[in-house]
């Protein structure tokens, strides 16, 4: 017998935020209990080590069996619907974990989840037959942040589920080969799927036939994708550092179609999968054996088209002793991720230089994020850095844009289709944006303002997700139906963690957030730091120290988080507390400016899209023109004060530049970005 690992996640918002205190019960295949264990600060259990078949079982294709060895998990936590999985797989010398994204227990959601993880496709002797798309195509080749997979055949009906990409290429791999296999041929296999995976979305085969979903989980159309299923590290790390690279032949632009099947008890034009394992043995790279299959003219690309991840590689690591611009943007990022996982040191002085705070973070976000923790900013962990941020950054979005709309104890009374506009639209579409992020088979929406065929979809499978009438339409008891499960959300959604730790001598966060209309001592705290800093430090008002926190004191507030690199919502959290104390207690990290900072033109409070004409969008277009100066991938348009589509697709540009919805329409969000990126 060999031996394998297991190690439980909780987790839920696209990784924002860990679920901590789940209680874990693994049993063995005569439900006898092997181990429990309580998700600590990070979500995570601890490491549990179990027997396993040796190695060789699942190298073969006529391997002895059983090939893998399976346990049951059971997961539960009050204000959470429980969960079961049966045949989660254990292998020999093999790393498993099980992501397990957590809901919070609502009005029509099951009380408990089952899952049933079924064998790898690899051995399954089913026909695969995996259509070869139309050349119906997309501009260009787009790694997408998330994919919609519909669990079933085109026609089923069936659930459709948002992935984030990444996570998506490791579930399929998981659930196509094993993760015994020679490193080669895993690697090799990877490149296929995220080949075909690209294929499908370049081509839009799905949706172009009017599907909302980009493609399927069935092995006779796709590829193999098991909701909830475990993953493995040595698989986890390669798709961490292969997921942009895909197949093209020499002089084309689009992705091959890259289809396969096992090879032994079926067989098609593609590449056979027990076949890379001998290719893999005979010392071929991952190149070698794809072109064994496919055209001898068969390159490897990488696309650096990313839809949300903020900024690209910079091309060499970052470590111990670098410096720049891009080890302050990943300091920063680390210390906002910290907000939400506690448990990563705090980079207290984030000054662009990379010292040993700085290594101590990053590998234990390596750690938490099940990568080599080698404390060094390579490609992957570039990559994996800049998607949590983004993900907890788009939760934090989303969580002040409900304060701003205004959700209130009772909902409208409206009553919305297809067609309706106004207001009550636009509390919609957060509503179904803010539950998408903790039940993804919610799909997103743009918030528009018009209640168009997206979010008419939304609505209806957030009916059918919640024991509803799918109609589309927004009555009395959908309205109550989305009240509920956000007030569930609100109720059960942990909470960022403690704040981080403050230098000696100087005063703790108080534990809440201190806004505009706020009172009392924690407020006069704060005012006293900026005026502390503010003979420093430019653009900071001088404070009249009375403890209200009003316009002034927010202005004061912008301005301290824009001179240091944090989120300018004039809002004092736990980041910026520890850096406005820290300052004021005469430990600057970075030197004053030595200009005044610019004035940013405040939002005009609706949304600027095609069409729209006037100063608003002339500054839109003056702000787009500097930026294109030093960003390449955003083109010059012409300061007219016209929105025409020139201006639409730099906007859309700005937006995957900033990690924004690519939507071309500037609402609040987008306006914040596009005026500090070009202040």
């Amino acid at each position: 017998m060999g031996m394998g690992t297991l190690t439980i996640e909780t987790r839920a918002a696209d990784e924002a935020v860990p679920i901590i205190g789940v209680q874990v019960i693994i049993r063995d295949e005569n439900r006898n209990i092997l181990a429990e264990y309580t998700t600590d600060d990070n979500g995570q259990t601890e490491k549990l080590s179990l027997e396993a078949p040796d190695k060789d079982h699942s190298t073969s294709p006529d391997g002895p069996r059983p090939r893998y060895r399976t346990v049951q998990v059971e997961i539960t936590k009050p204000g959470y619907a429980a969960v079961d999985i049966e045949h989660v797989q254990i292998f020999d010398g093999v790393d498993s974990y099980l992501p397990i994204h957590m809901h919070p227990l609502a009005d029509g959601w099951p009380a408990k989840e089952r899952y049933d993880i079924p064998q790898p496709a690899v051995d399954d002797s089913s026909p695969r037959f995996m259509p070869d798309p139309q050349p119906r195509a997309l501009n260009e080749v787009i790694v997408p942040d998330a994919i919609t997979v519909h669990l079933g055949r085109p026609n089923d009906n069936a659930r459709n589920l948002r992935v984030p990409f990444q996570e998506y290429i490791k579930n399929v791999t998981a659930s196509e080969i094993y993760p015994t296999w020679p490193r080669n041929s895993i690697i090799a296999n990877i490149h296929a799927i995220v080949t075909f995976t690209l294929n499908r979305i370049y081509t839009e085969w799905y949706r172009s036939r009017g599907f909302p979903y980009d493609i399927t989980n069935s092995t006779q159309f796709d590829m193999a994708f098991v909701e909830n299923r475990n993953l493995f590290q040595n698989v986890n790390q390669l798709v961490d550092e292969y997921f942009n690279t895909y197949a093209k032949r020499i002089g084309h632009k689009n992705p091959f179609f890259t289809e396969f099947c096992n090879g032994t008890t079926a067989t098609c034009p593609g590449m056979s999968q027990w076949g890379t394992v001998a290719l893999a043995n005979q010392g071929l790279t991952p190149l070698q054996i794809l072109r064994r299959y496919y055209p001898s003219d068969l390159e490897l690309v990488e696309s650096n088209n990313f839809q949300s991840i903020t900024e690209s590689y910079p091309g060499t690591a970052l470590r111990e002793g670098s410096s720049g611009p891009n080890v302050k943007r990943m300091q920063d990022f680390l210390n906002r991720i910290r907000v939400n996982y506690p448990l990563i040191p705090l980079i207290s002085n984030p000054n662009g230089y990379f010292g040993p705070e700085t290594t101590a973070a990053v590998r234990t976000f390596q750690e938490i994020f099940r990568m080599a923790a080698d404390g060094i900013i390579g490609r992957a962990t570039w990559f994996r850095i800049s998607y949590i941020f983004v993900a907890v950054t788009k939760l934090a979005e989303l969580t002040s844009e409900g304060q701003r709309i205004g959700i209130g104890l009772a909902p409208p009374t409206s009553v919305l289709r297809l067609g309706s506009r106004g207001a009550d639209v636009v509390e919609l579409q957060f509503l179904l944006n803010f539950i998408s992020r903790y039940y993804a088979s919610v799909p997103t929406v743009i918030q528009d303002s018009v209640f168009g065929p997206g979010t008419r979809d939304s609505v209806m499978e957030f009916q059918r997700q919640f024991g509803l009438t799918p109609d589309g339409i927004v009555g009395p008891a959908t309205w109550n139906r989305l009240y509920s499960v956000f007030k569930s959300i609100e109720a059960e959604a942990p909470s960022p963690g403690p704040s981080p730790p403050p230098a000696p001598g100087i005063p703790p966060f108080p534990g809440f957030l201190i806004r505009n209309g706020a009172r009392g001592d924690a407020v006069r705290v704060v005012q006293n730091a900026l005026n502390t800093v503010a003979p420093s430090i430019p653009g900071i008002p001088r404070l009249v120290e009375d403890g209200i926190f009003g316009p002034q004191t927010q202005l004061a507030v912008t301005a301290f988080q824009r001179q240091f690199g944090l989120t300018p919502d004039g809002i004092v959290g736990p980041i910026t507390w520890s850096r406005l104390m820290n300052e004021a207690a005469g430990t600057p990290s970075v030197p004053p400016p030595t200009t005044p900072p610019p004035i940013i033109p405040p939002y005009p409070g609706f949304l600027i899209s095609l069409g729209a004409t006037g100063s608003h969008v002339l500054t839109i277009q003056q702000a787009l023109n500097r930026l294109a100066a030093r960003i390449s991938s955003i083109p010059r348009v012409t300061e007219d004060g016209i929105f025409g589509p020139v201006t639409r697709n730099a906007v859309m540009a700005l937006q995957r530049y900033a990690g924004l919805n690519p939507d071309g329409i500037v609402g609040p969000n987008t306006w914040a970005r596009l005026m500090n990126e070009a202040a």
